[in-house]
């Protein structure tokens, strides 16, 4: 099926494909020069490569002495120490047979050692050493280049900059780089019983929590959020709006897409020439999310949207599940699948089948022992859970009953 053939509802692994198709086609904003430390969480626009072979020397790994395999053959082992040396110098003799050089991590192993032994497994006196354990040839070393050589690209164009990267980088010498652009997302929440959160709520009426949460989702992605103000039940109105936010690089729309009869999100878009790739994923929570694509007034490029259903958890969830991924491309980023992890549950689950469900959840317990319990939530309006919650519970669509102890996927956010 291509993607531009209307899906309707579709079930949630239809739904990963589409998104996944739109997202290979997206062209990032342009490249723009950063500080390195500027670019933390922003996506490369060129490949970062080696200006020297890593390491440029055959590197200690441990605390120890350099000596040779063959001498410690048999043990215990007594060698004459030689010298000593430190990271950032050098042994200026060779070693030979019979003597051993005291060496410090990340130093260069002297010419004729070609092992070196921990110190744990030594004894020293004055200037002898007694080695109590064998070891072979490039034991504790890492030969020259053998990380990367000279010329040898070390991050890819659309590697997304994290620490570590941020670290290569600054390793080969870089203290600037070229990334793509920050993409600009527009955030449109609508109805009438949504005011902003610094205003008084009538008594049938909410403060406006879905354009914060989603803002800062932008944000944590890599987008610079733009919020719009409230969309009210009206077509002119919404349709004005829905216009604004076309001019963005992306238009995230939150309520309005379910059957009632002031949802017009989909009627306003669909009058506006939109085209729709789904309206509707067989999920929980978040069925009605649509995604598609519109062109704004002026002729640009079309421009992707997600309609978001209104209730909080549902509008985090489909955000985690379906716009950030567009959104990473949009920041020039590869594609990446959904972070997830394994844990076993503390408590069973019953469920009804038919829809792949994301419970809030609580993840905890050991690196090898890890544990996960659903958080207790009164549907996806209830904000305290999300706010409890650190993942999601995944229930596959075909599951009545996951039994405690029970290994279950978990959606990290």
């Amino acid at each position: 099926m291509s993607i531009h053939t209307p899906s309707g509802v579709v079930p949630f692994e239809r739904a990963c494909e589409i998104v996944g198709q739109y997202c290979i086609r997206i062209a990032p904003g342009p490249p723009e020069p950063v500080s390195l430390l500027q670019a933390l969480g922003r996506v490369l626009a060129e490949p970062i490569v080696a200006d020297r072979d890593f390491p440029p020397f055959p590197r200690v790994t441990r605390d120890g002495f350099a000596l040779r395999a063959e001498d410690v053959r048999t043990v215990p082992a007594t060698l004459r120490v030689a010298g000593i040396v430190k990271a950032g110098s050098t042994y200026s003799g060779t070693v030979v047979r019979g003597e051993a050089v005291e060496i410090m991590t990340g130093a260069s192993v002297p010419d004729g050692a070609d092992a070196v032994v921990m110190v744990e497994y030594t004894s020293r006196d004055a200037d002898q050493v007694v080695v109590q354990r064998t070891c072979t040839k490039g034991e504790n070393i890492v030969p020259a280049g053998r990380e990367s050589r000279a010329g040898q690209e070390m991050l890819s164009r659309g590697s997304r900059l994290g620490f570590a990267q941020v670290a290569v980088a600054a390793a080969v010498g870089r203290t600037a780089v070229q990334v793509y652009k920050k993409p600009r997302v527009a955030i449109l929440s609508t109805g009438d019983e949504i005011v902003d959160a610094a205003q008084s709520p009538g008594p049938f009426q909410i403060r406006n929590s879905n354009s914060y949460s989603l803002a800062a989702q932008v944000i944590a992605a890599g987008g610079e959020p733009e919020v719009l103000p409230i969309a009210p039940d009206d077509e002119p109105a919404l349709h004005g709006l829905i216009q604004r936010g076309l001019t963005a690089d992306m238009l995230l729309l939150s309520g309005g897409v379910s059957m009632g009869k002031f949802d017009l999100v989909e009627k306003v878009l669909a009058s506006s020439g939109a085209e729709f790739f789904f309206t509707g994923a067989q999920i929980q929570p978040g069925r009605p999310v649509v995604f598609g694509q519109a062109t704004p007034s002026g002729g640009r490029s079309p421009v992707p949207f997600f309609g978001l259903p209104g209730n909080p958890i549902s509008t985090m969830v489909t955000f985690d599940l379906f716009a950030r991924q567009v959104l990473a491309a949009l920041c020039g980023a590869t594609p990446a699948r959904l972070p997830t992890v394994k844990a076993r549950l503390t408590r069973e689950i019953k469920t009804k089948t038919g829809l792949t469900r994301f419970l809030p959840s609580i993840l905890q317990g050991g690196l090898l022992d890890a544990e996960v319990e659903v958080v207790p939530w009164q549907g996806s309006g209830d904000l305290m859970a999300s706010a409890r919650a650190n993942c999601y519970v995944v229930v596959p669509p075909d599951c009545e009953l996951l039994p405690a102890g029970e290994l279950v996927s978990v959606l990290l956010r």
